[in-house]
């Protein structure tokens, strides 16, 4: 698939708007950078430049005057993507209103960057700082846009997480009550927390995660009152606070305890066994 754009100076809409078509529909697309419209007219995909807003055919230009709409390049290729199903509705939503809604009204005129934030049209139009010639601009454009991959793919890992947490939490919480256990298990790191407080997380009786590391550690963490809060229902002991290794093994009795933070919010075993031990050792089961 290629992609066309305009060539010489860059800007968020343009540089998003690949990284999306990137993304979501041909993650090997070759970009032209152009003004030649005989070049436009062969591409597959046309944004941010060519004077055609026309989803059917792929052309995501808002320059022209017959275009009155709120968006810009990135703007038209994200809600083409949502119409074509080749997003999923709520990331797409996500991706509307926690990045590219803005970046249309930077684009459109309609809102100033503010100096003192690090957002993404002023993180781009630093990345054109450097460039000097067309094949200058051309090269930063390239690495422009793979940061902007790079950062699309992790959001898009970030929802598959969320999904992958709705559908585990909820039981884990469940089997956590059949067992009359003060401890959720999850079986792999999962941004738990607002699907814990989504089935009412404030009131369960559980004050516990335990979930393993990335490192083959398992993590005990004491769960906030409520989300956002950074106290605990139940604060892990007050001894363990700060201890690592020997030290901490010497006051939880039980080889393989490896850190203890000294805010209480979260204990490292090297062992599933060591984590569940020690905890039975205070008391929780």
């Amino acid at each position: 698939m290629v992609i066309a754009t305009h060539d010489g100076p860059f800007h968020a809409d343009d540089v998003m708007a690949v990284a999306l078509l990137r993304t979501f529909v041909d993650p090997g697309a070759e970009v032209v950078r152009t003004r030649d419209l005989a070049r436009i007219a062969k591409a597959d995909l046309v944004v941010d430049v060519g004077g055609e807003h026309d989803p059917e055919r792929g052309r995501f230009d808002h320059h022209q005057k017959n275009y009155q709409g709120p968006y810009s390049s990135a703007g038209m290729v994200l809600a083409w993507l949502a119409e074509e199903s080749k997003v999923h509705p709520e990331l797409a939503e996500q991706l509307a209103s926690g990045i590219v809604d803005y970046l249309d009204d930077v684009d459109n005129g309609r809102v100033a960057p503010r100096p003192d934030v690090p957002c993404f049209p002023r993180i781009v139009d630093a990345l054109n700082r450097p460039a000097r010639t067309h094949a200058e601009f051309d090269g930063a454009f390239r690495e422009a846009a793979a940061f902007t991959g790079a950062w699309l793919r992790g959001l898009v890992a970030e929802h598959d997480l969320v999904l992958e947490a709705r559908a585990a939490v909820k039981p884990a919480m469940d089997a956590a009550v059949a067992r009359r256990s003060r401890i959720v298990y999850l079986d792999a790191y999962l941004p738990w927390k607002p699907v814990y407080f989504d089935n009412g997380g404030e009131t369960h009786p559980t004050e516990y995660v335990l979930h393993p590391g990335t490192d083959g550690s398992w993590h005990v963490v004491a769960i906030p009152p409520k989300l956002g809060d950074f106290g605990q229902k139940a604060p892990l002991p007050a001894e363990w606070a700060g201890l690592t290794d020997a030290k901490l093994e010497a006051v939880t009795g039980v080889r393989g305890s490896v850190f203890s933070h000294k805010n209480r919010f979260i204990a490292v075993f090297s062992t599933r066994e060591a984590a569940l031990e020690a905890m039975r050792r205070i008391g929780v089961e």
